[in-house]
C-alpha cells in the first residue's frame, strides 16, 4: 500500500505576544512525510526560538536519516540552559509516516496525539525510553486510509482554564471528543484544524492564556489532478496533446476557451456554458461530457492563484473556506487543488495568444506563462508532486 499524507496546522500566539511559542515543521523524505511540533518553554521571543531551534534540528537530522537517540541528544546540547528551572529543552512530538504505511510516532513532554480510525478514538501502544535524562514516549504501527493524527501543544488543553472552564481547561479527553464529532465528516487536515484552532480561541475568549498549537496529519490515497491550458504551438500537436491528456491520470480540468474548443472538437464532444455560475469577478464554468472542469483561463487561474496563495501564507480560516466554497471556476479549481490533489500533472499549450503577438512581450513573460510558472511553483510549495509537459 502507497499511502500520502493530508497535512495543515494552526497556531494561536499568547494574547499580547507578537512572536508564537510554538512551530510546526513538516518534513517530506523520499519515503515518509515528518511533522513536528515543537512548544518552547515560556512563550514570546525566547519560546519562538527554543521551538524554532528545536523543530529545525530534528527536522534537518530526522531528514538525514538520523536515530531519535542523536536528535535528540544534540538538542540537549544545543538548546541554552535555563536559569530558573536549570534544564534546556522544548517540548515536542514527532509523527513520521512512510509511504508503505509504515509509522513512527514519538513525543517528549507534549500532550498525547489524538488518534482516530474507524470512528474511534485510538489508544496506541508505547514504550518509553530514557534518553540523556528525558523519558520519550514511542509507537511504531502501521496506518490505514482515512486515519487521523492530530498533535497539540499544552495550550490546546488548557483553553478555557481560569474563564469559561474555571480551573480545569479542555482537558485531552475533551479536545480528543470533539475532535471524534469534526471527523465524523470528511474534511480535509486544514478544515480540521481551523475547527479546533478556532474552538481554542473561543475557549479562551480570543484572548489565549498560552501559545496554542493544533496539526493535522490524515492518511489519504494518492489523488491526481491533470490541468490541460493554452493551445499548442503547432496545431498539428492538437490531437496528440488531448490524448496524452485524456491518458493521463486522475481528474481532468481545462482551463481556457480555446483549450475548450479544441478539447470539445477532437473528443466530438458539446461545450456548455454554465450560465449560473459566473460571479462578478470570475467568468462562467461550463462542462464538456468526460472533464470533471472546465474554465476560462487567465483570469480564473488568477482567481484561483489568489486562494492557493493565501492558504500558502497561512492565512486560511472560516471565512476562507466560505471563499473557497464559493460556485464560481477559480474556487472551484483551488478546492481541488488544495483538498483532492497530491500530485499535479500540467499540460500547457506554448502558442502565443493572439491578444499577445503585435506585443513587444516575449513569450516567457506572457501573461498564460507566468501564471502557469506562479502555479507550478504555488504547488510544490503546498507539497503537491508536479510534473509539466509542454507542447
Amino acid at each position: 500500500m502507497s499511502v500520502s499524507i493530508d497535512v495543515a496546522w494552526r497556531s494561536l500566539n499568547k494574547y499580547q505576544e507578537e512572536l508564537c511559542g510554538d512551530k510546526v515543521e513538516i518534513v517530506k523524505t523520499g519515503d515518509s512525510d515528518i511533522v513536528i511540533l515543537a512548544d518552547g518553554m515560556g512563550s514570546g521571543v525566547k519560546a519562538n526560538i527554543l521551538a524554532t531551534l528545536t523543530s529545525k534540528i530534528l527536522g534537518t537530522m530526522l531528514n538525514e536519516g538520523a536515530a531519535i537517540e542523536s536528535c535528540v541528544e544534540t538538542i540537549a546540547r544545543t538548546l541554552p540552559i535555563c536559569k530558573v528551572r536549570k534544564v534546556a529543552y522544548a517540548t515536542f512530538s514527532i509523527l513520521q509516516i512512510f509511504h508503505s504505511g509504515q509509522a513512527y510516532l514519538a513525543e517528549f513532554d507534549n500532550p498525547s496525539c489524538v488518534f482516530i480510525r474507524d470512528g474511534k478514538i485510538v489508544d496506541y501502544p508505547y514504550e518509553v525510553r530514557e534518553i540523556e535524562g528525558k523519558k520519550i514516549h514511542e509507537c511504531r504501527f502501521r496506518v490505514k486510509k482515512n486515519d487521523c493524527f492530530v498533535l497539540v501543544s499544552d495550550g490546546v488543553i488548557y483553553a478555557g482554564a481560569g474563564s469559561i472552564l474555571n480551573m480545569q481547561g479542555w482537558t485531552w479527553e475533551a479536545v480528543a471528543e470533539y475532535t471524534l464529532k469534526c471527523t465524523r465528516q470528511t474534511m480535509s487536515a486544514s478544515r480540521l484544524a481551523v475547527l479546533l484552532s478556532q474552538a481554542c480561541d473561543e475557549l479562551y475568549e480570543e484572548k489565549p492564556g498560552d501559545d496554542t498549537t493544533v496539526a493535522v496529519a490524515r492518511v489519504i490515497e494518492r489523488r491526481i489532478v491533470s490541468l490541460f491550458t493554452g493551445p499548442p504551438k503547432d496545431k498539428k500537436d492538437d490531437e496528440r496533446l488531448i490524448h496524452d491528456f485524456m491518458h493521463s491520470e486522475g481528474k481532468k480540468v481545462i482551463a481556457g476557451g480555446t483549450s475548450s474548443n479544441i478539447a470539445a472538437r477532437i473528443l466530438g464532444k458539446e461545450i456548455i456554458t454554465q450560465a449560473d455560475s459566473c460571479s462578478p469577478d470570475v467568468p462562467p464554468m461550463a462542462s464538456i461530457e468526460g472533464i470533471d472542469l472546465v474554465t476560462e483561463g487567465v483570469l480564473t487561474l488568477g482567481g484561483c492563484l489568489k486562494l492557493l496563495n493565501k492558504y500558502v501564507s497561512g492565512e486560511f480560516d472560516a471565512e476562507f473556506f466560505d471563499e473557497l466554497d464559493a460556485d464560481n471556476g477559480a474556487s472551484r479549481l483551488a478546492r481541488l487543488l488544495i483538498e483532492e490533489c497530491t500530485e499535479l500533472n500540467l499540460f500547457v499549450g506554448t502558442a502565443v495568444n493572439d491578444a499577445h503577438k503585435n506585443s513587444e512581450l516575449s513569450f516567457e513573460l506572457s501573461m498564460r506563462m507566468n501564471i502557469v510558472d506562479q502555479l507550478v511553483r504555488t504547488a510544490e510549495k503546498m507539497g503537491k508532486n508536479v510534473t509539466v509537459k509542454y507542447y
